[in-house]
């Protein structure tokens, strides 16, 4: 591995930088990159438990970040679409999301489809600010419930000394 990514993520990984990592780490899984930050969470959680809402707060809006990337990116691609079929392109599938509207964005928080189903509301144009306020309500709610739960069921936390 090269001494400069070494060293950065050394140094991502260190307790001090624990939520600028996690931003990191929740934007790009938000992205259509498969990454999950939900291990990121539950490892910072671990190592410090009074970071609960600074945490599940950093990882929300990181991840809604991705996702509103994620409608810029569909936005684009419908532009790009358009400008070399000339024709507009509906599906069913595209139809009901249409129908739902900006709602439909409140369910960004589901494994696989979350992330595309935020480039489709931007691929169809949709309102960018409510679209948004959907994102962030839908994966506020997935990292409460989430971490909320694995610290019920993994209680304690880790040792930062090794002992």
């Amino acid at each position: 591995m090269a001494p400069w990514l070494q060293s950065l993520l050394g140094t991502l990984a260190l307790p001090e930088y624990g939520l600028s990592t996690l931003f990191v780490v929740a934007f790009i899984s938000a992205t259509l990159v498969p990454l999950g930050s939900e291990p990121a969470l539950f490892g910072l959680l671990k190592l410090d438990p009074g970071l609960f809402w600074p945490a599940v707060a950093v990882a929300t809006l990181g991840n809604t970040a991705g996702g509103m990337v994620d409608w810029w990116m569909g936005s684009a691609a419908h532009t790009a679409a358009q400008r070399v079929s000339g024709a507009r392109t509906r599906t069913r599938a595209l139809s009901l999301l249409a129908k739902l509207g900006p709602r439909a964005c409140l369910l960004s928080w589901l494994p696989v489809v979350g992330d595309p189903l935020c480039a489709l509301a931007g691929w169809l144009r949709l309102p960018f600010w409510p679209c948004t306020g959907y994102m962030l309500a839908g994966k506020a709610l997935r990292y409460v419930v989430m971490t909320a739960v694995l610290m019920h069921y993994f209680p304690g936390s880790l040792s930062l000394h090794g002992g």
